[in-house]
This record gives structure tokens, sequence and C-alpha cells, in this order.
């Protein structure tokens, strides 16, 4: 009995000696909260997952918007709750409507989630918002939650978990980037995103218009695997009211005369940007991936989902069982490539042979992985056909994975997607074009409506369009007014 209760004290003392350093005073709210990281660590954090996300997602190029958001977002830094770090602003080149942070002062925007805006304050109100998660150390909290107990939200988007490694491996430290606030957090982020945009004369009440629009979107689910701003910032319950009236008591309280929202100003920043998905990037036609920019392609299963990224190509069949994974290597040479790739896998090389593929010099591989199941504690064996094709100074990886006991089913579709790898020519692919953001002028006073025929937008397209202006179709607009139409 002594010796379990003097365990039981130096236990205690363990904690102690663990949480004691780890209280850390909150800036926003001056009380002391569990931090397992000092603000050196979370700024070198930050600094680690900067170049990830971009490699994930990539970096979309307008720099007459970024430099406004780093000349605006840098102003209300310095009336932040945290002066002295230093922030940095990145626009990712995604589709999906989202806008994050990472500790240490990293915030990203996709030109999704730009696309929607409609005025200045509504960019500044959201800038503001995830300033906030940074300020009240939210980025920090999830990241010392998530050392007491992993979690991975990212790789594997469409696999079955147990194949999660094999997509995932890519992606690794990914997993902070999404995961959820909660709606406590997003209360006080939501208040702070209306202290600091109305601390430099932006109306907040448009930040609250803009969550209005995303709630009429339903903007709730995850779009291809990748979480949405809804999805990731939870609405803590009546957000238009708490923000609408909170900005009107700040705008009560500040001696501006006015109040700015610079409409106009901000849609001839987006204009031309790109809109939806951007074929460039890759696109499926008839079950085969074409990727114009880098000019290849090659078939995909039929029945097949397909998720594309920057990073990775994923494909699966609906019930997950199996999945073959497109990315590129970083060695120079394929012999390195495939010593380097199927060792990450803690793979076992069963059969390797040199080949071509279509003229490429390639390297064929069958592989296994012998594991034990963390909750069945019963063996699990992984098969594995890689193909590792080198195209000049560019080598290009496919690995086909399912269980041992279907592997020899999904052999001959593992070989027709890798083996069928080849340079694409058709003109009419390689010319396609992204849809974009265009922004012109209403002809006449008139509806919304009136407008869309006069400028000869189909019908089928009109709702889509009103949102994306968040103006209804009935409101009456006047001539000369500046729109968001969709064109090439």
């Amino acid at each position: 009995m002594k010796s379990i209760k003097i365990t039981k004290i130096l236990f205690g003392i363990l904690i102690l000696l663990v949480l004691i350093p780890s209280c850390a005073v909150n800036p926003v709210t001056g009380k002391k909260q569990l931090m397992l990281m000092t603000e050196a660590q979370e700024v070198e954090l930050g600094a680690q997952y900067d170049p990830r996300v971009i490699s994930t997602f990539g970096e979309y190029q307008n720099q007459e918007l970024l430099t406004f958001m780093r000349e605006k977002g840098t102003e209300m830094g310095k009336i932040s709750h945290r002066p002295n770090l230093q922030y940095h602003f990145k626009i990712l080149d995604s589709p999906v409507i989202n806008a994050f942070a990472v500790p240490g002062g990293y915030i990203y925007f996709t030109r999704g989630i730009l696309a929607k805006f409609n005025n200045e304050a509504e960019l500044i109100g959201v800038l503001g918002h995830e300033m906030g998660h940074i300020t009240a150390r939210h980025t920090a909290n999830q990241q010392s939650k998530q050392q007491l107990g992993q979690v991975l939200l990212m790789g594997g988007m469409i696999a079955s978990k147990e194949f999660s490694q094999f997509a995932g491996y890519a992606m690794q430290g990914m997993e902070l980037l999404f995961l959820k606030f909660s709606r406590d957090n997003e209360r006080e982020a939501d208040r702070l995103g209306v202290e600091y945009s109305s601390k430099i004369s932006y109306d907040a009440k448009k930040m609250a218009d803009f969550f209005n629009v995303l709630n009429k979107m339903s903007m709730g689910s995850e779009h291809n695997g990748v979480p949405t701003f809804l999805s990731t910032h939870p609405d803590p319950g009546d957000r238009y009211n708490a923000v609408k009236s909170q900005a009107a008591q700040w705008q009560d309280s500040l001696n501006y005369t006015n109040w700015k929202v610079n409409g106009d100003s901000y849609l001839r920043m987006v204009d031309g940007m790109v809109y939806g998905e951007d074929p460039r990037q890759g696109f499926v036609e008839a079950n085969v991936f074409y990727h114009p920019d880098m000019k290849f392609k090659y078939p995909i299963p039929g029945g097949w989902q397909l998720q594309n990224s920057p990073m990775q190509v994923q494909m699966a069949p609906k019930d997950g069982s199996a999945m073959i994974v497109f990315m590129m290597a970083r060695q120079k040479t394929l012999e390195e490539a495939a010593q380097k790739n199927l060792a990450d896998l803690k793979l076992d090389v069963l059969d390797s042979k040199r080949t071509t593929v279509n003229g490429f010099p390639a390297i064929a591989a069958v592989s296994q992985q012998v594991s034990q199941n963390r909750q069945t504690g019963a063996q699990q064996v992984f098969k594995v056909m890689s193909y590792l094709i080198q195209d000049n100074n560019s080598i290009y990886i496919f690995h086909g994975v399912s269980d041992d006991a279907n592997f020899n089913n999904y052999f001959r579709i593992f070989e027709s997607t890798m083996a069928n790898f080849s340079r694409l020519t058709d003109p009419a692919k390689l010319n396609v074009k992204p849809k974009r953001i265009k922004i012109v002028q209403a002809p006449a006073a008139g509806t919304l409506s009136q407008t869309f025929k006069n400028l000869k937008i189909s019908d089928g397209q009109m709702k889509e369009l009103a949102l994306l202006n968040n103006i209804e179709l009935t409101d009456q607009i006047a001539k000369g007014k500046l729109v968001k139409i969709i064109g090439e």
C-alpha cells in the first residue's frame, strides 16, 4: 500500500512538472491557460507548416489582391492583442470555400472564398476572424490538444482508413489544418474579428452578411474531401445578429466618420480570377485523367471516384476495397525514387523489373507490407503494385494497393491504369481553359434578373450568379453597377 501511495505522489509531481511551465497567460482574456508550447515554438511550428500548405494546395497568383491583404492584415495585426507577432497572408489555388489559420501568425484564404466576397469589408472581417483564432491562441491550443491525442484528418481522403497510410505519407503533418474549432472559440473569433476590422475603420456588419451567404449556400459539408468554412468554423448560434450587434457597438464607440465597404475596388481586384475547378491542373473526361499543364494522360478505372490535388491524385472504388495513388517523386533517378518511396512505405519488394511505358523509362514492382491490426491484433497483409515512370527530369509514381485477398482481382485494373500512362498531344485537351470571374457593368437600370438577360446569361445560371453577387434576382440595380458573371 505504501509503495502505491508513493507512486501516486510521484505521478502527481510529474503531472505538475509538466503542467506548471505550460500555464501561459492568454493575450485576449488575460487568464492563465494550459499551453504545451511557447510562443517561439508556435512561430516555429507555423514556419514548418507553411511550405506543406503551399505544396498541398498550390499558391494562387494575384499580386494586387495579395498586396492588399498583406497591407490591411499588417495594419490590423498592429492593433490586435498580439501586436508583436509577424503575420503572414497567402492565397491558395483551391476552389474550396475556406479560410484558416495555423499557429504563429499564418493566415490562408482560398481563391474559392475570395470569389464569394463582394467587398473589402467582407474580406477584412473574415481576416480579422482568422486573426482572432491566432491572437486568442485557439490554433496553438488545438496543437496542444493534438499532442495529447493525435487526430488525422488529411490523407486517405477517399480511401478506406486501412489504406490511408499509403495515401497519407506524403501529407504527414497536415492534420492540424482542419481540426474543428469549438463554438466558444467561434464566438470569440467573431467578436475579435468585429473589433479588429472596426478599429481599422471597416464596416464589420458586412462580415455577418457574408456568413449569411455561406449559410444560404449550405457550405457546412466537405468539398471533395477537403472541409469548407462552416465545417471547420461551426455556427456558434445566432451568429448573424451577434456580429451585427457587436459591430454597431464598436461603431458607436469609435469616432470614424466613414465606415469602409469598398465594393467596386474589391470587385476589380478579383476580375479575371479562376472560378471553380481549374482544368489546367487536371480533369477527367470519359474515364481518362488529363493534365494539360504537365502534358500527360492515363485511364482511370470505370466507376472509381477520383480526387485531385497539387500533391497527389487518389482513385478508389466506392466500397474502398482498393486504391490507386499518383504523385511525383523528388529523386533524380528511377532507382533512387524506387528505393526511397518503397522504403518510406515499409514495403518488402517481391518482384521488380525495368520496363518502358509508351516510350518512357520505368520501373514496375510488386511489394507487400505485413503488419498487425492495432484493434484486433490480427496479422494483416497489404500488397502494392508500383510503377515509377520518368519523363525527362520528372518522375511520376503510381501505387495500387489492396489487401492480400483482393490483390489478384485488382492486378489487371492497376496495370491497365499505370501501363497506359502516355503523352498528351490532343490540342483540344491541351488548350482547355478554366472559368473565370468577369466584372461587368449593368447596361441599364432594372432588376438583377433583367440585367442578366441583357448580358445574355442563361436562366439556369442566374440563381448561382445572384448568390455569387449576394443580390436577389428581384432587386433593383442601377445602370453601371459592377456585377460578377462567369466567363473564360
